[in-house]
């Protein structure tokens, strides 16, 4: 028996009979079919043991990145085939059950694999101990591992826009960085951005929305990031840009921001390293830096509320290699907060499918500049975005995670807010600055619909 044979049972335990996939193994034996959408080569034994000493999603993850176990071919496209034959409400995955641990352990004793633990992939990182869950250092550590992995492999995967959050595609033939730049100008609609306010983005990344509010809408904006990297991108950006003197870049936690107050705050993609037992905190803070009738436009990351609410795992692929410490709360948890906090949300839309979209351009970026990134980074930190990548845009595109845009307002006395009467009104420019030629907007004045966007057309 050829250790294809050997190991074709353990790989239709974990992924389902199912699915078609094809098996090459390092003694250069096949089983399966040619043509399936997944190729699983396993490059060598140690491939297997990884799963022996840790059979579930984390084994599979440190197998797959270290490069001992490869997907060859299209990996949406066999994400999408798990995709048919999942659990609708948990999605596709490795099925690591009774029958699948007892499958590889007579894998392992037949092939001879038994051996000690192999050493975790370079690219793994488990928090130290000591540190406190989201206290100020270990969010910083946290943020470091995510967001320093190097400014010229994130411009490769994210395009030139270099933004890290869901694009707003208000048509789907628009590129990537239209559909970027269109997200800020939303954002900035809705913070009813006008010349000379002060704006505070927590979470600044690499200064795409601080750039497109100072530039056309003639704010002074404060950026915080614990990033070092994107503090030193940000600010030659702003300088390079001709907006220097509109643009703060600090490297500073939203904790310590104590220089209100601010006419309005955007926090894009930064709630989801708050933590939920932060939560309260991080509204209340952000609520005492706004003056009265200033707005916050928070656009996070949410999960489908579950019964009982699903645990924090440190050992998840997600939480080792891509977010440590990272939580996703229930849209209805962020509003919770928000509102115990003294403000009033005024407007909240869902952006789900457009994240699907984005997700999927993403991941074509890196896969036609696969070896350029690799360069850049390392094979291991290429393979981790890749499977992120992939996984999230289907875990959007089935309803298992959403990203929605929450705006509220921190009323005056006796309630005064100073919102428009109407969301037609809401979404209008407010006397933006005129983009200089060549430098035009896009997708500003498109109305925000209810769009029917299909992500398997990107």
């Amino acid at each position: 028996m050829t250790v294809a044979d050997t190991v074709a049972p353990l790989v239709r335990a974990v992924l389902g009979a199912q699915v078609p996939v094809g098996i090459r193994c390092w003694d250069g034996s096949r089983s399966g079919p040619s043509d399936a959408p997944w190729q699983v080569h396993i490059v060598n034994r140690r491939g297997l043991r990884r799963l022996l000493w840790a059979p579930n999603d984390l084994g599979f993850a440190r197998a797959y990145v270290s490069g001992d176990i490869d997907v060859e071919g299209d990996l949406l496209a066999g994400l999408d085939v798990l995709e048919q034959v999942s659990d609708p409400s948990r999605g596709p995955g490795v099925r690591i059950d009774r029958q699948t641990k007892k499958a590889l352990v007579t894998a392992a004793l037949r092939l001879g694999i038994i051996g000690l633990p192999p050493k975790p992939p370079a690219e793994e990182m488990k928090l130290a101990r000591g540190g406190r869950r989201h206290d100020k250092g270990r969010d910083a550590a946290a943020i470091s591992h995510h967001y320093d992995v190097g400014n010229d492999f994130y411009r490769l995967v994210l395009g030139e826009s270099m933004t890290y959050s869901c694009a707003y595609w208000a048509q789907q033939s628009e590129d990537l960085g239209a559909a970027q730049y269109a997200k800020c100008d939303l954002v900035a609609r809705k913070l009813g951005l006008t010349a000379g306010m002060r704006v505070l983005d927590v979470g600044c990344g690499w200064g795409t929305f601080a750039l497109h509010a100072a530039r056309h809408y003639g704010v002074h904006v404060v950026g915080v990031t614990l990033s070092q990297e994107q503090a030193d991108y940000a600010r030659k950006r702003m300088v390079d840009e001709g907006v220097g003197e509109l643009v703060e870049i600090r490297v500073q936690d939203y904790r310590d921001v104590t220089d209100g107050p601010y006419d309005a705050i955007s926090s894009i993609g930064m709630a989801e390293h708050v933590g939920a037992a932060m939560l309260a905190t991080y509204a209340a803070d952000l609520f005492a830096l706004l003056r009265p009738r200033g707005r916050l436009l928070n656009h996070a990351i949410s999960r489908r509320p579950r019964k009982p609410a699903a645990k924090f795992s440190k050992t998840s692929f997600i939480d080792r290699y891509v977010f440590p410490d990272g939580e996703i709360e229930p849209i209805a948890t962020m509003i919770e907060a928000l509102e115990g906090a003294g403000f009033e949300v005024r407007d909240v839309e869902a952006l789900r499918e457009h994240y699907a979209l984005t997700l999927r351009a993403w991941v074509g970026n890196l896969d036609a500049n696969w070896d350029e990134a690799v360069a850049y980074s390392s094979a291991g930190r290429a393979r981790v975005w890749r499977l992120y990548m992939a996984g999230a845009a289907l875990a959007f595109a089935a309803n298992r995670l959403g990203v929605n845009q929450v705006l509220a307002v921190k009323c005056a006395e006796r309630g005064q807010s100073g919102m428009p009467g109407t969301r037609a009104e809401l979404l209008q420019p407010s006397a933006p600055i005129p983009s200089p030629p060549g430098l035009e907007v896009p997708g500003r004045g498109v109305p925000s619909g209810h769009l029917t966007l299909d992500p398997g057309a990107q």
